[in-house]
């Protein structure tokens, strides 16, 4: 069981890389759940998080304010991951 714990943690760790949707399903928690109804991770590739937000009201504030307190979040969640940028798409 020693010997088996890590060799299991490691492959979860790593698992993200070759399935994205784990980054996509955090979403609503990174988020939070006042705003996860008004925006949908719709993407992960190369390192880059694509989030479709409401409104352009909604885009303004987490594309200004917000980003680096998400980017940071993200990366405290998965910190094996390499995570570049996140972009807000109006949809």
């Amino acid at each position: 069981m020693k010997d088996l714990l890590p060799k299991v943690m490691g492959g979860l760790e790593g698992s993200y890389k070759e399935r994205p949707d784990l980054v996509l399903a955090a979403w609503p928690q990174i988020i939070g759940e006042k705003l996860a109804p008004m925006t949908e991770a719709v993407s992960f590739v190369s390192g880059v998080l694509t989030v479709k937000v409401r409104n352009s009201t909604l885009h303004s504030l987490l594309s200004q304010n917000e980003k680096g307190r998400l980017l940071n979040k993200l990366k405290e969640s998965f910190p094996s991951a390499v995570i570049r940028n996140i972009i807000f798409r109006i949809g």
